[in-house]
């Protein structure tokens, strides 16, 4: 049977066969622009979703029981992956008009601006119910920014890869995630463990948010300075990495961006199930401190970071979609025993958490644009972009919430469910990409 090629790896060859202008951009400068970005958006991920657990319920929600204080904290966080669809929509209508350079100098403004109010963010004994809507106005504000980061970088690094090495390249971003969580967890663990109950209420927790607005600053200049020099823009146009338009890039890769959004359901699920559920779990139902468990956290996210980088190894030998699938079947087996463990002490909870983040790394490394390379030339970066939202949304947005929920009135075995499903999802997605690839090529 003759083998299946997507459309980005004709354009791939078709832009190192032309051969690189005056002044060739290398992949691994396109990389460390990437990581810098994806670790920035990270660590403001990282950032409100501990405080989600640790600060919020308190502050926001002592009205009610812990446990519901939380739950509704994280109806809250969900809230950004609801509104990021809408902001790539938005950003991608100022990328037309005015550029990329504009779109990610107003995304990036908005994002910190957001971040630094949540930091200023008074609690209900000050204003009361108001401090909520509030809370949830400013998240809104950081998916709307969230959607308009996207830089198209991704797809870039994509195109311009060593054909041999393209699993390598693609686990380049997915670094962001462990380097943010390290140093968040970090963070919060040093300031909740050496702060008074009182100062970090009142001042301690604020201060991560404004380490995360000078980060996305720094962030800003190291983008900006990809986005809109003239080697970057020839390569970018070179690679049809332009806007389209949200309607017709819908009408035209609808079917994609649905199955590209599901593929990497398990990974998502997973991805939240080992960072913020079980510090929720801990908090809330031992009598462990939050400071061991985010150490905890801290030494499982190195594992995770190394197997992110094995992941780009393992893929070039088996393929992207072979890792990612069987992968996915092996979260399908630890979703029948793992989450368990987190009732089983500080040893349980350690076996968890390396396992899982092992496994995450494994899974993470190449959950980004296995479906999305088959995209037309002309929708390939808007459509990557929505994937990439829906994705989020419907893989990792509510799964704090779903997973505490099911948990609290099941038992953890529940949430050992909900990750089974999404691991359901994935190989289902898969397996139909794979039928529609063989059918058209």
């Amino acid at each position: 049977m003759a083998q299946v090629v997507s459309s980005l790896e004709r354009d791939a060859r078709r832009i190192h066969a032309s051969g690189h202008a005056h002044g060739e951009v290398q992949p691994g400068e396109i990389a460390v622009g990437v990581v810098i970005g994806r670790a920035s958006e990270f660590f403001d991920f990282f950032v409100y979703a501990i405080a989600s657990v640790i600060v919020f319920p308190k502050l926001i929600f002592p009205f009610v029981d812990p446990l519901t204080g939380t739950l509704y904290s994280f109806g809250i966080f969900a809230l950004a992956f609801i509104a990021r669809p809408f902001g790539t929509a938005l950003f991608l209508a100022v990328d037309r008009s005015s550029g990329r350079g504009a779109k990610l100098g107003l995304a990036l403004f908005l994002l910190g601006t957001s971040t630094v109010l949540i930091a200023f963010l008074p609690g209900y004994d000050q204003i009361g119910i108001s401090a909520a809507w509030l809370l949830a106005a400013f998240r809104i504000g950081q998916g709307v920014a969230w959607g308009g980061t996207w830089d198209g970088l991704a797809p870039l690094l994509s195109l311009t890869a060593p054909e041999d090495r393209r699993g390598w390249y693609a686990m380049l971003p997915q670094l962001g995630a462990p380097i943010g969580l390290i140093i968040a967890s970090a963070l919060f663990a040093f300031f909740v463990g050496n702060l008074s109950h009182y100062d970090f209420f009142s001042w301690g927790w604020r201060y991560p948010f404004f380490v995360a607005f000078a980060i996305n600053v720094v962030a800003l200049f190291a983008r900006l300075r990809m986005a809109v020099t003239p080697e970057y823009t020839e390569l970018f146009r070179r690679g049809d990495l332009e806007p389209a338009k949200v309607s017709e890039t819908l009408a035209a890769e609808g079917r994609g961006i649905a199955i590209g959004a599901f593929a990497p359901l398990a990974t998502f699920a997973l991805f939240h199930m080992v960072t913020v559920f079980p510090l929720s779990w801990v908090f809330l139902f031992t009598d462990e401190g939050p400071t061991r468990f985010l150490m905890i956290e801290v030494i499982a996210a190195f594992f995770g970071l190394v197997a992110v980088v094995a992941s780009g190894a393992v893929a070039d030998k088996v393929g992207r979609r072979n890792l990612l699938g069987g992968t996915a079947a092996a979260i399908a087996v630890f979703s029948g025993f793992a989450p368990q463990l987190l009732n089983g002490g500080v040893v349980g909870e350690s076996v968890f958490m390396l396992l899982a983040f092992t496994l995450l790394g494994l899974s993470f490394g190449q959950a980004s644009g296995v479906v999305a390379s088959n995209f037309q030339r002309r929708y390939r970066y808007t459509a990557s972009a929505l994937t990439n939202d829906f994705a989020w949304l419907f893989g990792a947005g509510f799964a704090p919430l779903a997973a505490l929920l099911l948990s609290s009135h099941f038992g953890l075995i529940a949430s050992g469910a909900y990750l089974l499903s999404g691991a359901l999802c994935t190989l289902a997605a898969l397996l139909l990409n794979k039928r529609l690839e063989l059918a058209s090529g």
